[in-house]
């Protein structure tokens, strides 16, 4: 608009400058919600915040005029002066750099009036714990606003406002409507961050722990500091926000796209099935998903009606319960593809840890450490561990394909989860399913 109207910079020819003022926004929207400018709240300082938009800005910048210019060579439309993307560059900076630095400058004001403070708890009643009560209450800006203490000794200390113990951690913060949790433990109390993390729905609120001196001092731990108050994310996300919307994009796409490309085949299958035995095409089982939620997944079914009238059990590789049919569905994998609806739904991925039953999943958290880490992420129809291990019909092999879904936890990326894609295609090709 800028260029069109102001009549500083020539033009080849008139144009509307309405749709493409709306392309534009859209476009900036996108590019935005991937650099992850949406999902920070209050407690970030103004410099970040810069940095951020700046990056975004330079990054969005290159690829809208390497676009434009393209289109240009194509067309044989008359170039113009270069120096209009260092102008439209400046005007973004100007306008959304230093924007976003005076909308945060207000948030922080706000806060500090108490205007929008989030609910948060702290967890520890020792002098460490009263050191973060008085380190936030001294900066309101930071966004907490302190809604009691939780022991960590079974113990009421008389100083603090204690609403609970860690074993009913998870009832507190539904009760009090819990943001932010931030642990302040003693050095004699370390080993309790296990039963802390797993007590606490990671998927409501966000953990932070106060370090010790000696851990920032010796570089032990990463912290993220703001007004001087050390904090480090217990649970950070291994993905960034861009990554994670991406993953989700492609999630949805291919997921349609299998669905519709493929639909004449999967009313061949849905033939076969009910050909072969009697019972509906598809078994339905409830599954865990990420933070512990109860989800319907779906499959196409391949044993026998009421094949687990007794409770739930692992098939086994020569599981007389399966069918004939069944077995040829099983080693293509065929019947995994109605979870590609669980997908669309957003209570699965295309790759993640395998979706376990609440059965065997209360037993696993008896028996298995960290098996809490295995939830923080969305479960998927393939993974690492379905790549690299055979088909799981013993709790052993569970426990050893633990190990798999802890490495793409750790590891997990964009480039990781084509390989296992891949990797699932050959698996599909060579028909070694289970």
């Amino acid at each position: 608009m800028v260029r069109v109207e102001s009549g500083w910079i020539p033009v080849s020819s008139p144009t509307s400058v309405i749709l493409p003022s709306i392309a534009i926004y859209f476009y900036w929207l996108i590019v935005f919600v991937f650099a992850g400018l949406y999902q920070y709240w209050f407690a970030r300082s103004r410099f970040d915040e810069f940095s951020s938009a700046l990056k975004a800005i330079s990054i969005g910048c290159f690829i809208l005029f390497f676009v434009i210019f393209l289109d240009d060579a194509i067309s044989n439309a008359q170039a113009t002066s270069r120096f209009l993307i260092l102008i439209y560059w400046t005007l973004m900076v100007v306008c959304v750099g230093f924007g976003r630095v005076l909308i945060r400058s207000i948030q922080m004001s706000m806060l500090q009036k108490g205007i929008g403070l989030r609910q948060t708890l702290i967890i520890g009643t020792g002098e460490r714990g009263l050191e973060l009560n008085s380190l936030i209450s001294r900066y309101p800006q930071l966004g907490y606003k302190v809604t009691g203490f939780i022991s960590t000794n079974g113990a009421i200390a008389i100083k603090y406002e204690t609403v609970g113990k860690i074993s009913n951690l998870a009832e507190i913060i539904e009760k009090n409507n819990i943001k932010e949790i931030l642990i302040a433990l003693e050095k004699n109390e370390k080993e309790k961050l296990l039963d802390i993390i797993g007590n606490c729905p990671q998927d409501k609120v966000n953990l932070k722990i106060l370090p010790d001196t000696y851990e920032i001092v010796s570089g032990m731990v990463k912290t993220n500091q703001l007004y001087g108050v050390p904090l480090i994310e217990v649970t950070p996300e291994i993905m960034p926000y861009g990554a994670r919307l991406t993953k989700r994009v492609i999630d949805i796409m291919v997921s349609l796209f299998l669905i519709a490309f493929f639909s004449p085949f999967w009313i061949i299958i849905t033939f076969l099935i009910k050909m072969t035995s009697t019972g509906s095409v598809f078994y339905v089982q409830r599954r865990v998903s990420r933070g512990g939620k109860i989800f319907r997944m779906y499959k196409f079914r391949t044993m026998h009606k009421d094949a687990e009238e007794y409770g739930p059990e692992w098939a086994g590789e020569k599981d007389p319960r399966i069918t004939k049919i069944g077995k040829i569905i099983r080693k293509l994998y065929i019947d995994e593809i109605p979870q590609l609806y669980n997908v669309l739904r957003n209570e699965m991925s295309l790759v993640g840890p395998r979706p376990e039953r609440p059965h065997f999943v209360e037993i696993l958290k008896k028996e298995i450490p960290y098996y809490y880490k295995r939830m923080a992420v969305k479960p998927g129809i393939t993974g690492w561990a379905q790549v690299k291990h055979k088909y799981d019909s013993s709790f052993d092999d569970v426990k050893e394909k633990l190990q798999y879904d802890f490495y793409y936890i750790e590891n997990m990326s964009l480039k990781l989860d084509f390989k296992i894609m891949i990797n699932t295609i050959l698996v599909v090709i060579l028909m070694k399913g289970h």
